[in-house]
């Protein structure tokens, strides 16, 4: 059966045309890669992005992408409205897909529901984080967000939480239920993992910048480990003052290297040659890194740990305080037996788990139960 189905992704256009363009993160990676394995398959697959370099629509690796309009189009205020809102209607129309699918708790999501169901579509729609599944909708500040994210979820065809707390999440608070799907991660490894370093131990964390992300933990942590080097990749949303007093701190801890935004092509040489990953956020839903981190047999020492995996699984160690995080750290850098066990287990958990075909044939089967 050839499926016919449409993607919505406003940021996703620079993760399917080569990762420079736009803001990207682990839901414009994951979209771009289901559009890209499901076009692989034989399969009608649109995807709607913001216009970054043209108003065209284009084929790319055998996914139309459908621009909405420009991201900066419009006047403030009425914007939101049109041309955002009517580009995207327009956009979702042009597709003409039996199934939507969308990724993560926004506005989008109550509009892409309502056009779905004014049209008799079928939408799939998938949480990207914990704060998604929380009926305080935490990150979401405006009333209007709030009003349409939650109608999305009212009137989704079905809907995929990432891990068990969040269904559990979206059950207590919206009496809603869900599936649990994992997410796929392409093994960039080559063959070549994370080893144990003989000499000076060095600690990955990258992510988007943000408060949520809490670098200034991880730089807490380096100014008590003088021994370890620490390397943190990624740029901020906005240059503000949080951003400023990171970056004066970092200025100050001659063991912290400062990278910046990383290519996409360029994260493998760092996972192989870190020894360790780090993750300070106060939420996440289930964060690409670790899958990328696993893939090369890399632990984790992480204050978010995904329905407990890390423990369970000894693909590190968990933690909720500075001290924790430390304690972690120094236990892996000096047992070399122990870092190779964890290693072992975190490769083995990633191909058992989250290898691309096994989990986009699962996609593949819901987009085809919901095209019947």
């Amino acid at each position: 059966m050839i499926l016919n189905v449409c993607l919505v992704a406003h940021f996703a256009y620079g993760a399917i045309n080569g990762g420079s363009n736009g803001s990207i993160g682990g839901v414009e990676r994951q979209t771009s890669l289901m559009a890209q394995w499901l076009a692989s398959r034989g399969h009608n697959v649109s995807l709607l992005t913001w216009s970054e370099d043209s108003v065209e629509d284009e084929i790319i690796n055998g996914v139309k992408i459908i621009k909405i309009c420009r991201q900066d189009s419009g006047l403030p205020g009425v914007r939101f409205f049109t041309p955002r809102w009517t580009g995207l209607i327009k956009a979702m129309k042009r597709a003409n897909a039996d199934v939507y699918y969308q990724n993560c708790g926004e506005y989008i999501t109550g509009q892409v529901a309502m056009w779905c169901k004014a049209n008799n579509k079928r939408f799939l729609y998938s949480l990207a984080s914990d704060a998604d599944a929380d009926v305080s909708l935490p990150i979401m500040k405006k009333w209007r967000e709030r009003v349409l994210y939650r109608y999305g979820l009212n009137n989704a065809s079905q809907i995929l939480a990432q891990t068990e707390q969040q269904r559990k999440l979206l059950k207590s608070g919206f009496s809603l239920e869900s599936s649990i799907m994992p997410m796929p991660c392409p093994d960039k490894s080559e063959g070549q993992l994370a080893q144990y370093s003989q000499n000076k131990f060095t600690i990955l964390w990258a992510a988007r910048i943000h408060v949520c992300k809490r670098l200034e933990l991880l730089l807490e942590v380096a100014s008590e480990l003088p021994e370890v080097d620490f390397i943190v990749g990624g740029s901020p949303v906005v240059e503000d003052k949080y951003y400023q007093m990171l970056f004066t701190k970092i200025s100050q801890l001659s063991n912290v290297k400062y990278l910046g935004m990383v290519a996409r092509e360029e994260m493998p040489a760092l996972y192989r040659s870190a020894s360790l990953f780090c993750c300070t956020s106060e939420y996440e839903g289930f964060p690409n890194t670790f899958l990328e981190a696993w893939s090369h047999g890399l632990p984790i020492v992480s204050t978010f740990d995904p329905d407990h995996l890390i423990r369970k699984r000894k693909l590190g160690f968990d933690a909720v305080t500075k001290d924790d995080l430390v304690l972690g750290i120094k236990k892996l850098c000096s047992d070399q037996v122990l870092w190779q066990q964890y290693s072992d287990n975190a490769r083995h958990y990633y191909q058992e788990n989250h290898s691309v075909d096994q989990v986009m044939e699962r996609f593949e089967a819901i987009f085809t139960e919901l095209s019947n």
